[in-house]
């Protein structure tokens, strides 16, 4: 099970802007804020040009011309050393998965920060339910197990050390809690970060990479950046 929620896209003004001047073209950029945010017509929208045509609803906040967009293909195209304007547009969003899906997340350690809710502090602030954990793919007998004796063992061991304050019932909750215990990060990483585990982790064995990298790929402008397709403003 993986939940993403409350996503946001920023840092695209400066990263154009720094993307241009290693050849000074900065009078070449046609991007702006999306003027639908206030009320105002864009033109590149209403002259159909793509790919500023995703600006129609306003939702990304910011609308790139197809002079700065092949130059973006161009540089993502050339690799990690062309492309540092990736680094500069930032996303943040918050992630409800299972500690086993956390384990792997910490591998993109790089331009990443995450805040999570705190197992160590807070294990025992709510009841233990089934749907604190992700069990789509148990079988019954095992999903028997996990809500017929993990549970109600750390329910159990929960109350005691809330009764009692006994760190040995501290650490029965510890050391006995799955890995499928959900939990919540908010994050922060940049679009390099976002990419890589696009193309590292589309058929990955775990659901949640695979329902992530879709999330990902709705990212404002990922896939034509990605797509490496224009061809105009040669600098």
């Amino acid at each position: 099970m993986i939940k993403v929620e409350n996503i946001e896209v920023f840092g695209w003004e400066a990263a154009i802007r720094g993307m241009r001047n290693p050849m000074n073209s900065w009078a070449k950029s046609d991007s702006h804020h999306c003027l639908i945010d206030f009320g105002l017509d864009c033109q590149m929208v209403e002259n159909g040009h793509e790919p500023a045509i995703k600006c129609n609803d306003g939702k990304f906040g910011y609308c790139i011309g197809e002079n700065d967009l092949g130059l973006m293909q161009r540089l993502y195209k050339g690799g990690t050393e062309h492309r540092k304007y990736l680094r500069m547009i930032h996303v943040q969003m918050d992630i409800t998965a299972p500690m086993y899906w956390f384990k792997e997340w910490d591998t993109y350690k790089i331009a990443t920060t995450s805040n999570s809710t705190s197992t160590m502090h807070k294990i025992h602030d709510k009841e233990f339910a089934l749907d604190d954990f992700s069990h789509e793919h148990l079988y019954i007998d095992n999903m028997d197990v996990l809500d017929t004796y993990i549970i109600p063992s750390l329910n159990y061991y929960r109350n005691r050390f809330i009764e009692t304050r006994d760190k040995e019932c501290w650490w029965q909750m510890i050391q006995l809690l799955p890995s499928s215990y959900n939990q919540r990060r908010t994050v922060d990483f940049s679009y390099e970060t976002a990419v890589n585990i696009i193309k590292q982790r589309s058929g990955h064995k775990l659901d949640e990479w695979r329902k992530f990298v879709e999330v990902l790929k709705e990212l404002p402008y990922i896939k034509e950046i990605m797509e490496v397709r224009y061809e105009t403003d040669r600098c």
